[in-house]
C-alpha cells in the first residue's frame, strides 16, 4: 500500500517578484492562466508578478490573485510533468482558495474574482496604520489567548494563525497588539516579529469584510472536492457545498488552525507534504510540527522532476513493505 501525501498551498506573505519566472520559462502551457486572470482583473497580473513594483505586488487586493495564479500554475506544471494526485489538499489562509481550485471544487476564474474582492474588502475593513500583525515565537496558544484577553481592553487582539508549536500570529488594533506583545515578552516569548501585511486578517476586525464577501461566495458555483481539502477553521475536510461556503466565509475572521491541519495529516497516515506555490514557508511549519512528514517544494522543471523521482521511489518502497 503506497504512502499518503498532501499538497499544501501558501497564502499571503510568500509572494516575491519573479516568483513565476522559472515556471513560465519551463512550462509555456501555463501562460493561459496568467492571460485568463489578467482579462478578469483588468490588468496584466503576470507583469506585476514578474516586474512589480514590489509595493504593488504587496497590496492585498493584488497579492491574493497573484498567489492564486502562482499556485495554480505550479499545480498545472506538476500535472504536466506526470505528477500523481495527492490524497489531501490544504491551503494556509488564502491558500485554501487555491486548494479548492486544485480539487476542482471552485473554477479558477471564479477564484480570481473572489481573490480580488477578498483582498479589497480586507483592505477596506480597517486601515493599515490602525492595525498590526506580529508573530510570537516561544509561547503556546493557550497562554497567548489569556494575554490577548488582558491586552484587548476595548480593542481587538487575537490569535490569528496557530502555525506550529511555539509559533502563533497575533492580529488586531495596533495599540492592543503592542500591549499583547509586551505581555508576551514578559511571559517569556523568545521573539516578537512584526509582519508587513496590509490587513489584520483572521480576527474580529475582519467581520465586516467577511459579511461583504459572503454575498459573492454564495453566488459562486461550488462542487464537492474531488480530493479532500482540509479547512482552516477546524482542520477538517468537508463534502457538503453549503458547509464549504460557510467555512470560507468564517475563515476571514477565524484563526488559521495550521498546526491542527498538520496533526490531522499525521493522524491520517500522511508521510509527505509538497508545497505547491512560491517559497518554502509551509514546509518549515510542517517540520516544526512533526518529524514524521517529509517536505518538498516546487519551483521549476528540475525541482518538480526531482520530487516526482524521489516520491515515486518512496511510494514504491512503501508498496513493498
Amino acid at each position: 500500500m503506497s504512502k499518503k501525501f498532501a499538497f499544501i498551498l501558501p497564502g499571503q506573505g510568500s509572494q516575491y517578484l519573479g516568483m513565476c519566472d522559472a515556471l513560465y520559462r519551463d512550462f509555456p502551457q501555463i501562460k493561459n492562466r496568467f492571460q485568463s486572470a489578467g482579462e478578469i482583473l483588468g490588468y496584466d497580473i503576470g507583469d506585476v508578478i514578474a516586474r512589480g513594483p514590489l509595493e504593488k505586488l504587496n497590496q492585498t487586493e493584488i497579492t491574493q490573485p497573484a498567489m492564486l495564479v502562482a499556485s495554480i500554475a505550479t499545480w498545472d506544471a506538476w500535472l504536466a510533468s506526470g505528477g500523481a494526485l495527492p490524497d489531501y489538499f490544504a491551503g494556509h489562509s488564502f491558500g485554501e482558495y487555491s486548494a479548492l481550485v486544485c480539487a476542482n471544487a471552485i473554477r479558477f476564474e471564479d477564484a480570481v474574482v473572489l481573490a480580488a474582492k477578498r483582498g479589497r474588502f480586507m483592505q477596506e475593513a480597517v486601515s493599515a496604520e490602525h492595525s498590526s500583525v506580529c508573530a510570537v515565537i516561544g509561547l503556546e496558544e493557550n497562554v497567548l489567548k489569556q494575554l490577548c484577553a488582558k491586552a484587548s481592553e476595548d480593542q481587538v487582539v487575537q490569535c490569528a494563525n496557530i502555525n506550529a508549536p511555539g509559533q502563533v500570529v497575533l492580529a488586531g488594533n495596533r495599540e492592543a497588539v503592542e500591549r499583547a506583545s509586551k505581555l508576551a515578552t514578559n511571559a517569556g516569548a523568545k521573539k516578537i516579529i512584526p509582519l508587513a501585511v496590509s490587513a489584520p486578517v483572521h480576527c474580529d476586525l475582519m467581520l465586516p469584510a467577511a459579511t461583504r464577501l459572503a454575498e459573492h461566495i454564495n453566488k459562486v458555483q461550488i462542487e464537492t472536492p474531488e480530493i479532500p481539502v482540509i479547512h482552516n477553521v477546524d482542520a477538517k475536510p468537508r463534502k457538503d457545498v453549503m458547509d464549504i461556503r460557510s467555512a470560507l466565509i468564517s475563515q476571514m475572521a477565524s484563526p488559521v488552525l495550521w498546526r491542527n491541519t498538520i496533526e490531522y495529516f499525521v493522524e491520517n497516515s500522511v508521510t509527505s507534504a509538497i508545497e505547491c506555490g512560491p517559497g518554502k514557508v509551509l514546509c518549515s511549519l510542517v517540520r516544526r510540527t512533526t518529524k514524521s512528514i517529509k517536505t518538498y517544494s516546487l519551483s521549476d522543471k528540475d525541482s518538480i522532476a526531482a520530487v516526482i523521482e524521489d516520491f515515486n521511489y518512496t511510494a514504491d518502497q512503501g508498496a513493498e513493505e
